[in-house]
C-alpha cells in the first residue's frame, strides 16, 4: 500500500492521531500539526462529525461538548494544505456519511474506527470513493474481520485496505495489548498491510508492534497531557514521546533489515574462518586409498567443504598427510 510518497513495504508509517485534542480550535489544531512534523511523524489524523449523526439526542451533555469540537469543511481545506506544506499525509476519520462525503474532497486516504467496523453503511460509502483505506480491529473477533474484509473486496481491491490491530480501551493495559494478533492478521490476510492503532500508555508498545509486523503505526498525540479534562490528552504522547516513539521505530527498522534469507555484508569476513574443510582423521600415508573413516572436518573453510566427499572417497592420496591436515584436490591422485 502505497500512502502519499509511503510505500508502507518499504517504510513504516507514522501516524499522529490528532482526533479532537484540537478540541475546536483552528490554531490549536495547527500547532499539533506542526509539532507533529517536528516530531518526525509521517501523517496527521484528526476525527470528524456532524455532531447530531454521531450521538443520540439524549446525549445532551456528550452533543454539547461534541458541538464545541466540531470544525467546518473550509478548517478541514486548510489543516490539509498546512500538513502538505509540511510534507505529512493529511486524512480524518468520518463519523457518519456527511462528514464522509465532505472528506473525500479534501482527503486521499480515509480511516474506519474500530466503533464503526461494522457500520455497514459508511464502509459501504468509503470503499465507493476507491481510496486507501485504514480500518481499526478493535471490538470484533475473527469472524466479524472475516465478514469486514469480504465485504470490502466485493468494492474495492484489497491492496487498497489495511487493517490495523488495535484495542479499544482507553487506555489499554499493557497485559492486554496482544502484540501477537499481529502476526495472526499477517498470516490470515497476505494481501492486506497490517498496522498497529496503539492506545497503551507511552511509547514503548508502538516499536514492539513494528517488530511483530505492523507496518503503519498510529499514536494518539497532544501538545499537553494536562491541557484540560477531555481523556484523549491523557492517553496520547507528547511532542518529547512522539519524537523518541519515531526515533525508535526507526531504530526497529533499521535492526528488522530486509527479511531476506542470506548472508549478510558483516558476514563475508566470518565465512571461511567459521566454515569447514575436510581434512585427515589420522596420519595417512601416501598411496592410500581413502575411505569415510580417514576423513574428518575442521575449520578454516578453505579446502573442500562438508558435502562433498564424494570428490574424495576411493581415490588415492599422493602424499602424506597428518592429522587434521586439509585434503586438497591436488592431494589426490586424478578421479
Amino acid at each position: 500500500m502505497k500512502i502519499g510518497t509511503i510505500n508502507t513495504s518499504e517504510k513504516v508509517l507514522i501516524i499522529a492521531e490528532i482526533g479532537n485534542n484540537h478540541e475546536g480550535s483552528i490554531d490549536e489544531a495547527k500547532k499539533l500539526i506542526r509539532a507533529a512534523a517536528e516530531a518526525g511523524a509521517n501523517a496527521v489524523k484528526f476525527q470528524t462529525f456532524v455532531s447530531e449523526f454521531y450521538a443520540s439526542a439524549d446525549q445532551s451533555e456528550r452533543l454539547a461538548r461534541l458541538k464545541k469540537f466540531e470544525l467546518s469543511e473550509a478548517d478541514w481545506i486548510l489543516l490539509a494544505e498546512l500538513a502538505r506544506d509540511l510534507g505529512l499525509v493529511f486524512f480524518s476519520t468520518p463519523f457518519d456519511l456527511l462528514s464522509a462525503e465532505r472528506l473525500n474532497h479534501v482527503q486521499k486516504i480515509f480511516k474506519i474506527s474500530s466503533g464503526d467496523n461494522l457500520f455497514w453503511s459508511l464502509l459501504e460509502k468509503v470503499a465507493s470513493f476507491g481510496k486507501p483505506t485504514l480500518i481499526s480491529t478493535g471490538l470484533t473477533e475473527e469472524e466479524a474481520l472475516l465478514k469486514i474484509v469480504s465485504f470490502w473486496e466485493q468494492r474495492a481491491p484489497l491492496e487498497d485496505l489495511a487493517l490495523l490491530h488495535c484495542v479499544a480501551s482507553y487506555p489499554t493495559p499493557p497485559e492486554e495489548a496482544n502484540l501477537a494478533a499481529i502476526h495472526t492478521l499477517v498470516r490470515k490476510f497476505p494481501q492486506i498491510v497490517v498496522g498497529y492503532s496503539d492506545h497503551t500508555l507511552g511509547v514503548e508498545t508502538a516499536p514492539l508492534a513494528v517488530a511483530a509486523g505492523a507496518r503503519i503505526i498510529e499514536k494518539h498525540f497532544t501538545l499537553d497531557k494536562n491541557y484540560s479534562n477531555f481523556r484523549d490528552h491523557q492517553i496520547s504522547a507528547d511532542p518529547a514521546e512522539l519524537k523518541k516513539l519515531v526515533l525508535q521505530i526507526k531504530e526497529v527498522e533499521r535492526r528488522m533489515g530486509t527479511g531476506k534469507l542470506e548472508v549478510r555484508a558483516c558476514e563475508q569476513n566470518s565465512l571461511q574462518a567459521l566454515r569447514r574443510s575436510i581434512a585427515a582423521s589420522r596420519p595417512l600415508e601416501s598411496g592410500k586409498i581413502l575411505k569415510i573413516g580417514d576423513l574428518t572436518w575442521v575449520r578454516p573453510g578453505i579446502g573442500i567443504p562438508p558435502g562433498s566427499e564424494g570428490r574424495i572417497l576411493g581415490r588415492k592420496l599422493n602424499k602424506n598427510k597428518s592429522l587434521g591436515e586439509l585434503i586438497l584436490e591436488e592431494d589426490l591422485s586424478p578421479a
